[in-house]
């Protein structure tokens, strides 16, 4: 288990959703209205995927009138119903980078002229279904904000902080696989179907999550170079972009020098 490998090549996405607040804001409702309707029940108590969908919802912020709303938009019938359908569209973008992109949509037809559009644009191309999934792996993940007290303690809970070896113990004892270092948070991440388990047994022993989602990450990173990057961004960016599309994910391995490049446009 070891502090350091995935984050690099999905803090930049991250970065660039936060950046896009009201769209993602919107993306985060629809996702939280699509939980509800299909597990039938506003409670997320007794709905998991709602659950997940809220818990991913409150780590960006979204506020909790926002959440009702998009709940009651579930049940709502006439105007006010939703008809979501779930999509995935996968393709490569520049340099052969794949790329994997989950869509909630209600009308597949100009999801699919955009999607085609944004790769035929910017260097990629739309492929067909199983394409690119299998270069990604579906797994958990969490996010433990950290706070510096002095400058050998740097793991937040809820009373005091504690150091890597002993964050290192928790997570290995609450079911994690593995965790790093993200900057201002630790990203500790589980097999997909343990994510609610290993969050709970965090926060049982003392460890206070900002939050928690499903992720698809690459099972073997692309190295760039920073102009190869910034093509591929442009693509991502764009894709990022369209309200339909939920998440985008990629093979490229964005390194800190990488990371760099890009911050500076």
């Amino acid at each position: 288990m070891s502090g350091h490998s995935k984050w690099a090549t999905t803090k930049h996405r991250k970065a660039a959703q936060d950046a896009k607040r009201s769209a993602l804001f919107s993306k985060l409702s629809r996702n939280i209205t699509v939980a509800a309707k299909e597990g039938g029940d506003p409670n997320p108590d007794n709905n998991a995927s709602l659950a997940a969908a809220i818990e991913k919802a409150k780590g960006y912020s979204l506020p909790k009138d926002k959440i009702k709303t998009a709940i009651d938009k579930a049940f709502g019938t006439g105007k006010d119903a939703a008809n979501y359908e779930t999509k995935v569209y996968e393709g490569y973008g520049p340099c052969g980078i794949a790329v994997y992109c989950e869509a909630l949509t209600d009308n597949l037809n100009r999801t699919a002229a955009d999607v085609r559009s944004a790769f035929t644009k910017h260097g990629g191309n739309l492929g067909t279904s199983g394409s690119v999934a299998f270069q990604f792996e579906r797994k958990g993940q969490i996010l433990v904000e950290k706070v510096i007290k002095s400058e050998e303690k740097k793991v937040a809970d809820k009373e005091n902080a504690v150091d890597e070896d002993e964050f290192m113990l928790a997570v290995a004892e609450a079911g994690g696989e593995d965790y790093e270092d993200g900057g201002d948070e630790w990203i500790v991440y589980t097999a997909a179907g343990d994510l609610h388990a290993v969050k709970q047994a965090l926060e049982e022993q003392g460890i206070e999550t900002k939050g928690s989602e499903l992720t698809m990450i690459p099972t073997t990173p692309t190295a760039v170079t920073a102009d190869e990057a910034r093509k591929v961004m442009r693509l991502i960016d764009r894709l990022e972009e369209l309200e339909d599309l939920q998440n985008v994910y990629h093979t490229m391995e964005i390194t800190d020098e990488v990371a760099a490049a890009l911050d500076e446009e």
